[in-house]
């Protein structure tokens, strides 16, 4: 076990910011088309976060056209380029789901006041 151990903390990025569910968020993911790469952005709310160590994800929600989209990403994956934290969102709960059934101005979140 402990060799699993060592070879996981290998893996964990520590250049990430700290991000929290709430937090609207710019993810900067490499995707390869081809024999090119390219960072394609996904901007959206942190409605989760799950696991720990280097499994844990996180799923970002966006309204893309009128339908919202979610993605998860894994934290410590290497195809992540950055994650540039736009605002702090007021929550009470660690997972919001709730934002699903939203639409409109009701989807919005708080912005927390430091």
């Amino acid at each position: 076990m402990n060799i699993i151990r060592a070879i996981e903390q290998q893996q964990i990025r520590e250049d990430l910011p700290r991000f929290q569910v709430g937090d609207t968020v710019k993810v900067h993911y490499k995707i390869i088309e081809g024999n090119r790469e390219r960072t394609q952005v996904f901007q959206g709310v942190v409605t989760r976060r799950h696991g720990s160590s280097n499994r844990e994800t996180f799923t970002v929600r966006k309204m893309s056209f009128g339908v919202g989209v979610e993605r998860t990403f894994p934290v410590h994956s290497p195809k992540i380029d950055k994650v540039e934290i736009v605002s702090h969102g007021k929550v009470r709960r660690s997972k919001l789901y709730f934002l699903r059934d939203k639409v409109g101005k009701a989807a919005r979140l708080k912005e927390k006041g430091f």
